[in-house]
């Protein structure tokens, strides 16, 4: 088996991996380091994205960097415009990994050979877009919907690149999935607003609807909210579970390349889940309470976590910074709500998983 296999087969009903488990690791180094023997577009998505194709059918999605770290979401860009970032889908791991949530599946950074890596192993439409810049470095562009053309093309510097490269999920013939409406999914409309953005009851609709009406789901989006929260992410739209576990499982936690663009704002939209039903996990709580008690914040946890990456530093130092202020935030909006309601067992709720 490969090590993917190995990962694939111990997923479990409650989380994708155990704490500490080595084959995470060994999957990190293997998407880092492994020969790479092709690479194609993937279907769908609004951004560039490459299938990368491993020996013994070892696949990653690989996102490529764009622009230097320290460039943040364009003011004038709506959250389904702006651009997807190789280094949020890195850190977005380390977090979902050190909230102990373990829902996101591995990503590592790695650094390519524009030519040997890529151009020589494209075929078909991809290879088509390839094409020698004025500053004679190789670019390409894909086909998608956003930024697929010659002015935002990807180009080699000189010829080498970096991105991010996620470990695929089974397949879904191994392991079906299914795909849920997130209920605080925005409009993706410039002008319309979402029914959540505007009935301050809303959570109460929702807590009638299953799966939300029990067991644990209510709670995984709670959680959900303060992971996006915390890196800033407002594009959660669906979300995907096994099949095979029925509604007693966690949701993934997939493609947050729109997270960490704007260090120095904080949407507070993105944690309406939790101010509108004022609703917490008990471990999700105690933990960012670890963090904001110490003996050592999240900012360092991260930082640590992140410096054996290969593209390291992963995130500009303003992103850490922001981590730490967004857990007060979070602690304030569970203090506000204790405030609020009479029956603390109704605001921090503790389940088995």
């Amino acid at each position: 088996m490969t090590n993917l296999e190995r990962f694939h087969a111990r997923i479990s009903q409650h989380e994708l991996y155990s704490a500490d488990d080595p084959v995470v690791e060994r999957v990190l180094k293997d998407l880092a380091t492994q020969r790479i023997v092709h690479v194609s577009q993937k279907d769908g998505g609004t951004q560039i994205k490459l299938v990368i194709d491993y020996p013994r059918n070892v696949q990653a999605l690989f996102k490529p960097m764009r622009f230097p770290r320290e460039q943040q979401t364009l003011p004038n860009h709506f959250y389904f415009t702006d651009f997807e970032r190789h280094t949020a889908e890195i850190a977005a791991f380390h977090l979902d990994r050190l909230l102990g949530f373990r829902r996101a599946m591995p990503v590592t950074g790695r650094v390519l050979n524009m030519t040997t890596e890529l151009y020589e192993l494209a075929e078909g439409e991809l290879l088509k877009t390839f094409f020698v810049s004025p500053s004679n470095n190789l670019c390409f562009h894909g086909k998608c919907s956003y930024y697929c053309d010659t002015a935002h093309a990807i180009c080699g510097n000189p010829d080498t690149i970096e991105g991010s490269f996620a470990a695929f999920l089974p397949t879904k013939e191994v392991a079906v999935r299914k795909v849920w409406r997130h209920p605080w999914r925005r409009s993706y409309h410039k002008r319309r607003k979402a029914q959540w953005e505007q009935d301050s009851d809303y959570c109460s609709l929702v807590r009638d609807i299953p799966p939300y009406d029990q067991g644990r789901r209510l709670l995984d989006l709670m959680d959900m909210a303060v992971f996006d929260f915390l890196m800033g992410n407002m594009d959660r739209h669906h979300y995907e579970t096994f099949r095979v576990f029925g509604n007693d499982t966690f949701p993934l936690h997939l493609d947050h390349g729109r997270g960490f663009g704007r260090p120095f704002h904080d949407e507070l939209s993105i944690l309406a889940p939790v101010l509108q039903c004022c609703l917490i996990r008990q471990s999700t709580l105690a933990t960012l309470l670890r963090f904001h008690n110490g003996p050592r914040r999240l900012s360092d946890l991260m930082r640590e976590s992140m410096a054996v990456d290969p593209v390291a530093p992963v995130l500009w130092e303003p992103h850490l910074t922001a981590l730490d202020r967004r857990v007060k935030i979070v602690l304030q909006a569970v203090r506000d709500c204790l405030a609020k309601e009479d029956n603390v067992d109704a605001v921090v709720q503790n389940d088995l998983t």
